[in-house]
C-alpha cells in the first residue's frame, strides 16, 4: 500500500490487518510509516515499513520486490499516494500541476505496472485512490482534479487489460472525509457547513466509511466487480460542487 502510513490509507490498512491480512506500507519518509506498521501488527499480523518514491519506477520495482520477498507474494496493491494543495489555475506553476500528477497519476501506473506479474500469479487486486474532484468543476483544483481523472480512466483501462489475466482493478473516490489532513487543510468552516446542509446522508465521511468500502472491493465479494469507481461521499457530489469547492 503506497500511502498507508496517515489519514485514509492508514485506516484501509488497518481495515485489511483486522481480516487478517499481512500489510506492506511505503511513503517517501519512514518515520510517517513506523506507528503504522506498529498498529498493523498489533492486530495480529505482519507488516512492513519501506520508504520509497512511486514517481521513481527503480524505487517503486525495490518495494515490490521487498514485498514479495517478506511474505511470498502479493494479493492486493492500494494505490493511496498522493499530493495536494489549493491553488487557483492562474497562478499554478508547471511543477506544481506536474508534481501532482506525477505522485497521483504516473504513480498508480507505476506501482500497478510493477505488481501486475506478481498479481496475475494469485488473482490479485488493485485498488486505486480516487477522488470526487474531477467529477465537478472544483475551484482551486484543476491539477488534483486532472490527476485523478486519469486515476479513474487507467482504473478502467487496466480493468480491460488485466481482467483476462485475472487481476482485478477499481478504485474508490472519497469525498470530504473527517479528521484527514486535505479536510484541515482544503475545507473551509463555511464550506463545511455547506457540506452538512448540501449532503444527502447530512454528514462528511469518515475514514471506517472509506477503509469498508475499500475492504468490499478488495474482497471475494466483490469477485466479479472490475473498472469500477465507488465514489463514498454520502452523495454530496450529486448535490452541489460549491460545497467541495469552498465558495
Amino acid at each position: 500500500m503506497t500511502g498507508g502510513g496517515t489519514g485514509i490509507c492508514r485506516g484501509i490498512a488497518l481495515t485489511l490487518a483486522s481480516v487478517g491480512c499481512n500489510v506492506a506500507i511505503t511513503s517517501r519518509k519512514l518515520e510517517h510509516l513506523e506507528p503504522a506498521a506498529a498498529e498493523i501488527e498489533r492486530a495480529g499480523v505482519r507488516s512492513l515499513a519501506i520508504a520509497g518514491d512511486v514517481r521513481e519506477p527503480a524505487a517503486v520495482d525495490a518495494v515490490v520486490t521487498q514485498t514479495v520477498q517478506k511474505f511470498g507474494g502479493l494479493d492486493i496493491v492500494v494505490n493511496g499516494a498522493a499530493g495536494n494543495f489549493f491553488c487557483l489555475a492562474e497562478n499554478l506553476s508547471p511543477n506544481g500541476f506536474g508534481t501532482v500528477v506525477d505522485i497521483d497519476l504516473k504513480g498508480t501506473f507505476n506501482v500497478s505496472r510493477a505488481a501486475f506479474p506478481h498479481l496475475k500469479l494469485r488473482n490479485g487486486v488493485i485498488l486505486n485512490i480516487s477522488a470526487t474532484l474531477q467529477l465537478l468543476g472544483t475551484v482551486g483544483q484543476a491539477h488534483a482534479s486532472a490527476a485523478k481523472a486519469g486515476v479513474d480512466a487507467l482504473t478502467r483501462a487496466l480493468a480491460a487489460e488485466w481482467g483476462p489475466a485475472g487481476v482485478r482493478v477499481n478504485a474508490v473516490a472519497p469525498g470530504p472525509v473527517e479528521g484527514t489532513e486535505g479536510v484541515r487543510r482544503l475545507v473551509t468552516p463555511e464550506a463545511m457547513k455547506m457540506i452538512d446542509d448540501s449532503c444527502p446522508l447530512g454528514r462528511l465521511a469518515t475514514i471506517d466509511d472509506v477503509a469498508n468500502a475499500a475492504l468490499f472491493l478488495c474482497s471475494d465479494a466483490a469477485a466479479f466487480v472490475t473498472g469500477v469507481v465507488l465514489v463514498v461521499d454520502g452523495g454530496l457530489w450529486l448535490r452541489s460542487a460549491r460545497a467541495l469547492a469552498g465558495e
